[in-house]
């Protein structure tokens, strides 16, 4: 959060709150971790809560982007309201949206009330109770083969594709252009990065070049971690964070997953994969997660160390896939 600006409280959002159920929340809790968007539980008399999504400048950690089509920023009501209808049209749970606001008559943002899922995260189980995770991982796995075979035969965030705007000439090329970028920003920041850098560079190139073209995309999230899986009541995921949605090459969310699932990535996995774009996908999502957390430091995102954390383990996975292309 810029400067000192200071999170929302119950009162600025009573407007948004008398609006949605009809009565004023007894307190408003900003939820670490996010970084986009501000995230908010609002707790009412009787202890039932409730989400509130804020998408405002000021709530947002990252540096201004210049990206643009399937990686641009990953912020805003409208990407979330085009993949929540998306999604829940697929059957796929996501938190019960109860009211989305772009008026900023009661708020001056961009706001969203939303179900408080009760947790915890299918990352929390998978640590904790990993035989508990074993249905809600099956389910995961269901929800992802609905949502790739969704397919379009153009690509992009789902609101842009839904509109018709033009997202680039494919898959494999814009992944090539944003690794390139990341491998020149993680390379002005750590000497490792730069010492190998045109190792790299010829590598991107090299696995670029082997991928051959493609027609249709598939529906993915592009960042579903076990973090971004809430499980309900009943142990059902639901998928969080969604803003991101977008058709694209099924391999992009499968590096991912494989990534963040490790070894409960098997339940997840799906055969026929194609594996130039898989090599070329897995070093450039790495070169993606040294450079983004080192660009999120040099602004003031409290959670340090852990995007610390993140850039050292993928800079090490650069390095080795280097080693051992």
């Amino acid at each position: 959060m810029h400067g000192a600006r200071r999170p929302a409280n119950a009162g600025q959002l009573a407007g948004i709150m008398h609006a949605a159920f009809g009565s004023q929340p007894r307190a408003v809790i900003r939820l670490p971790g996010a970084s986009k968007k501000g995230v908010y539980r609002a707790v009412f008399a009787d202890d039932s809560t409730a989400i509130v999504y804020i998408w405002d400048e000021a709530e947002d950690y990252w540096p201004a982007a210049s990206r643009a089509g399937p990686f641009s920023h990953a912020s805003g009501l409208a990407l979330f309201q085009a993949a929540q209808a998306r999604l829940s049209g697929l059957g796929v749970r996501t938190p019960q949206l109860y009211l989305a606001d772009a008026s900023r008559e009661q708020y001056p943002a961009d706001v969203a009330v939303l179900e408080d899922v009760p947790g915890p995260t299918l990352e929390d189980v998978l640590r904790d109770d990993p035989r508990r995770a074993e249905a809600p991982l099956r389910r995961l796995a269901e929800a992802l083969r609905l949502m790739h075979a969704d397919k379009s035969p153009s690509f992009g965030k789902v609101l842009h594709v839904d509109s018709g705007g033009p997202v680039g000439s494919s898959c494999e090329q814009l992944v090539l252009e944003r690794a390139l970028g990341d491998l020149a920003e993680a390379a002005a920041r750590d000497a490792r990065i730069r010492q190998v850098a045109s190792q790299a560079q010829d590598a991107l190139w090299e696995r670029a070049a082997a991928v051959l073209p493609r027609s249709d995309y598939s529906l993915i999230h592009g960042e579903l971690g076990p973090d971004h899986v809430v499980l309900d009541g009943r142990d059902q995921p639901v998928i969080v964070d969604i803003e991101g949605l977008m058709y694209f090459d099924v391999e992009w969310e499968h590096v991912f997953l494989r990534l963040r699932f490790d070894r409960s990535y098997d339940v997840l996995h799906r055969s026929g994969l194609d594996q130039d774009r898989l090599k070329l996908y897995s070093l450039a999502m790495h070169l993606s997660l040294v450079a983004g957390p080192l660009r999120l430091l040099d602004g003031d995102y409290p959670d340090r160390q852990v995007m610390l954390d993140i850039s050292e383990y993928n800079l090490q996975q650069v390095l080795l896939l280097l080693s051992d292309p």
